[in-house]
């Protein structure tokens, strides 16, 4: 395993896309427009995470940029659209006061196209001090592997540039340059020394492991204590840990087959990826999750919203560092669309309180404070590995375990009741609906029923 931060065992994290949560405009204003003071609107939300039972807020861009976040500019000042310096102290006190660790998002694969050091490369040509910055094309310059985009020197001709996957206002950084290297560290531990836990590498699948390595190393020599996640979607996460020094990575592969099971009713897809998330642990907690903000919302996802419980039984029991995404506690709904502002339904504003939340989605508030307050309860479930012990399409029992530790879950997606064998302890029912015999090894769920069970430090037995 990685030698992450002690206190990432017990960490639950509600994570929150702040400009979207503060209403703030789609676009940053002309330089004299007043700072709004919109950061501060987490502090009334604060006591909410806590007793959602979160130990962390995990926050999207803060920093300055054009308009999503994504699209920086200015690395060392809040973005005007939420508020500045004073603002962010306050948040972090408060948060801190609650015992709440605060993740911030870093975006060091790619800048926005007003990034200044960007700006003085396009003016000044091949000779500009920040020209190694970026992978430029210039005109008498040779050609490069990856999407090469222009934006006009002072000549007004056309500069070729590397971007971010197509996006031509994203600006891909030059990883090989060290000067890149020292200033994504210098940026890294200004805001760690004001209080921030930790750092989410964005599009950190996009960056060379060699580059994390040399950054992550210097700022660990000042904060051994924060914690580093990157955002990886496919490849070997394991191995990007190792090579990176990174403490680990987002799950994309368990968040697919989460929802893709339930509304498949293929628990065997489930099955396969909880075998892979085993030889993940092997190396590192994954930060796992069913919601975040560049998805369309669980609630949206599933064919069957009854189902919704089974994926959060899910997240809230395997190994991993769970991650509620603002909104989903509440069973917000919201469609991703590949298009201009397709992200906009997974981004929404937040009321000024949550009094002002509407009453339907209080009860999967609830079960989320149920679930969690089991994780909690069990924090030996951070590093804990599963068994698969009953597999169906439509009929899952698993085991996750540490040592002499255990709980049992059993899933149940048919629209039928279904009696499945049970371990010779598993004897009490932690949480769910499910009738159980003990003395029978017997349980009966609902149709569309789960449960978790505690005892199962017996070998199992089957009595289907």
């Amino acid at each position: 395993m990685t030698s992450e931060p002690s206190w990432v065992r017990h960490a639950i994290w509600w994570q929150v896309y702040p400009l979207g949560f503060a209403g703030a405009e789609k676009a940053a204003g002309p330089a004299e427009t007043p700072i709004a003071h919109r950061l501060t609107r987490l502090v009334d939300w604060l006591d909410y995470a806590v007793e959602l039972g979160a130990s962390g807020l995990a926050l999207g861009p803060i920093f300055a940029s054009e308009t999503h976040g994504y699209d920086t500019t200015d690395y060392f000042r809040v973005d005007p659209r939420l508020g500045d310096d004073d603002d962010f102290r306050r948040l972090i006190d408060e948060a801190h006061r609650r015992g709440l660790r605060v993740l911030l998002d870093g975006v060091f694969n790619h800048t926005g196209r007003s990034f200044q050091q960007f700006q003085h490369a396009v003016r000044l040509g091949p000779s500009a001090p920040t020209a190694g910055w970026f992978r430029f094309h210039w005109p008498s310059g040779g050609g490069s592997s990856g999407e090469a985009k222009s934006g006009s020197d002072s000549s007004g001709s056309e500069v070729a540039y590397d971007d971010f996957e197509g996006h031509h206002h994203l600006v891909a950084l030059n990883h090989e340059e060290p000067e890149v290297a020292r200033f994504v560290a210098d940026v890294m531990k200004h805001w760690l020394r004001r209080g921030a836990d930790g750092w989410r590498l964005d599009a950190a699948y996009a960056v060379p492991s060699s580059f994390w390595s040399t950054v992550l190393s210097d700022v660990r020599a000042e904060f051994p204590d924060s914690y580093f996640v990157g955002e990886y979607i496919h490849g070997d996460y394991a191995d990007e840990v190792r090579a990176g020094r990174l403490d680990s990575t987002t799950q994309y592969q368990l968040w697919k087959a989460v929802w893709s099971s339930l509304n498949d009713a293929n628990f065997f897809e489930l099955a396969a990826a909880l075998d892979r998330h085993n030889a993940l642990l092997e190396t590192f907690a994954p930060l796992t999750f069913v919601g975040n903000h560049d998805v369309t919302r669980l609630a949206t996802q599933l064919t069957d919203p009854a189902l919704l419980a089974h994926a959060l039984v899910v997240l809230f029991t395997v190994g991993g560092t769970p991650s509620v995404y603002y909104g989903d506690e509440q069973a917000f709904r919201g469609l991703k669309e590949e298009r201009p502002g397709g992200d906009d339904a997974v981004r929404p504003e937040f009321p000024s309180s949550p009094s002002a939340l509407a009453a339907p989605g209080w009860p999967v508030y609830n079960l989320h404070q149920q679930l969690i307050g089991l994780r909690r309860r069990h924090p030996w479930l951070h590093t804990a590995r599963t068994t698969v012990h009953t597999l169906s399409n439509e009929h899952l029992v698993y085991e996750i375990r540490s040592g002499d530790e255990s709980i049992i879950v059993a899933l149940n997606l048919s629209g039928l009741p279904v009696t499945l064998g049970v371990p010779v302890t598993a004897d009490v029912v932690l949480e769910g609906n499910a009738g159980l015999d003990a003395s029978g090894h017997r349980l009966a769920l609902p149709p569309r029923g789960w449960v978790v069970l505690g005892g199962g430090n017996s070998p199992w037995t089957s009595n289907k």
